[in-house]
């Protein structure tokens, strides 16, 4: 079948509060405890695949006071989370639920175990009395495939909404993405409607919120705050990179800190949203732009993403907001700026150039900088792209083409990068159990 960029938005595009592995172990933990009948829970334990686990150890939970780790997310969601809500299961969370939080870590608290196991997988089993509720999460962060209570599998139900008996939807377009051409992919946006054009304004909203936080209050790191102050002293020239720098890693910086707003998530992730997203309303600052075109140049930028993030897997070693959001956005700035299908590839070449080895060492308040780094090397390779920069082809993984280019992007994640994804896991392991 042929997909339409409303069904691609759909898929791939989504609201999303607090970073997107701790929520979606949250998650599986609400779905588990909402089958349980009322009472008292007595435990939880989480089975997960390394990259999940990676990606949820040194981050802060939205609504949580500033705790941070899976067994906080599993705790909330379980405790006080509404799994009808998807990836916003967090946002009922109120201050008295965070007592009962530190009361039940402090007690039972959560079991964690990482599974040995490819792809995203969070397998929760929430208990209570002589009841067990399981959920199981797989692929994508809010897909709840299977759900029991005590042992009885749980056939018809809501939560199991990407059920739907034909397969498995994203495996589906993703396959289809990796058919298409660059010509094929930025054709997509002519066919934007009324009602895509509103979800994407509602994202652009979203993710700019984040980014106004973050540099009127700094939480985090203060990338983008301080990037901002740096630039009033007049010690960096505030350009079109400089602007997406900021604007970027400020909504970062909220996000990571564990800000209680939800950001606009790009093929399964917040901080890709924001870097598919942001550079463009940074962009369309500095020149004459009608929002006609800067809301189509925005689908682009997702249907880029998620078009690399089909060859390099949802979670790698490889940073996803470097290559895979960055692409998009270099792609979509390009496309802003007015070049052609030939500039577009060539941006992506550059950029694939200069960020194909960051790595992904876990979501923390760090993801700014990178999230700063990708934003405006995005805009440098659009600019280097329509001003007559070619990579050649022979240099490094770039092909002659993005179709090429994005395959050995995921040579790089799925085969070459393994072990690297292992040596980080260990370290970050180590570091946690000797706290």
């Amino acid at each position: 079948m042929d997909y339409t960029i409303k069904e691609v938005l759909r898929l791939e595009v989504a609201p999303a509060l607090g970073c997107t592995e701790p929520v979606a172990v949250a998650l599986g933990a609400a779905a588990a405890a909402s089958l349980l009948p009322e009472g008292e829970i007595d435990s939880i334990e989480v089975s997960l695949d390394p990259n999940v686990y990676k990606n949820g150890l040194a981050i802060s939970i939205p609504g949580s006071g500033g705790l941070t780790g899976l067994d906080t997310a599993a705790s909330l969601g379980a405790l006080a989370g509404d799994p009808q809500r998807g990836l916003e299961v967090l946002d009922p969370v109120k201050d008295n639920d965070i007592e009962r939080v530190k009361k039940f870590l402090a007690g039972p608290g959560v079991k964690l175990n990482v599974l040995d196991h490819k792809g995203l997988r969070i397998e929760t089993i929430v208990r209570s009395g002589d009841n067990q509720g399981r959920s199981l999460i797989s692929k994508l962060h809010d897909n709840v495939v299977s759900l029991s209570l005590n042992g009885r599998e749980l056939k018809e139900h809501p939560l199991l909404s990407h059920q739907d008996g034909n397969g498995d939807p994203m495996a589906d377009l993703e396959a289809w993405l990796r058919s298409r051409n660059l010509e094929q992919l930025l054709a997509m946006v002519e066919g934007l409607d009324g009602e895509d054009r509103d979800f994407l304004r509602q994202g652009m909203a979203y993710n700019l919120r984040l980014a106004e936080y973050g540099i009127k209050y700094g939480p985090g790191l203060a990338v983008g705050r301080t990037l901002e102050s740096i630039a009033r002293q007049g010690l960096l020239q505030r350009d079109m990179s400089l602007a997406a720098r900021i604007l970027t890693s400020a909504a970062a910086d909220a996000r990571m800190a564990g800000v209680k707003l939800p950001a606009m998530s790009s093929a399964g992730s917040g901080n890709h949203g924001l870097t598919a997203i942001l550079p463009l309303c940074a962009v369309k600052e500095f020149i004459n732009c009608d929002e006609k075109t800067l809301l189509e140049a925005m689908a682009f930028s997702h249907v880029i993403t998620a078009y690399i993030k089909a060859y390099t897997g949802r979670l790698s070693a490889v940073c996803g907001c470097s290559v895979a959001a960055g692409a998009g956005a270099t792609s979509a700035v390009t496309y802003l700026l007015g070049g052609q299908p030939k500039h577009i590839a060539g941006a992506v070449k550059i950029l694939t150039g200069d960020l194909a080895g960051v790595i992904c060492d876990g979501a923390k308040t760090g993801c700014a900088i990178k999230l700063a780094t990708a934003a405006g090397a995005s805009v440098q390779a659009a600019l280097f792209s329509l001003h007559g920069m070619e990579v050649d082809p022979i240099q490094g993984i770039m092909g002659t083409t993005l179709e090429q280019t994005s395959q050995n992007l995921g040579a790089l994640s799925n085969q070459g990068m393994v072990e690297t994804d292992r040596t980080i896991l260990r370290i970050i392991m180590e570091k946690h159990f000797h706290e």
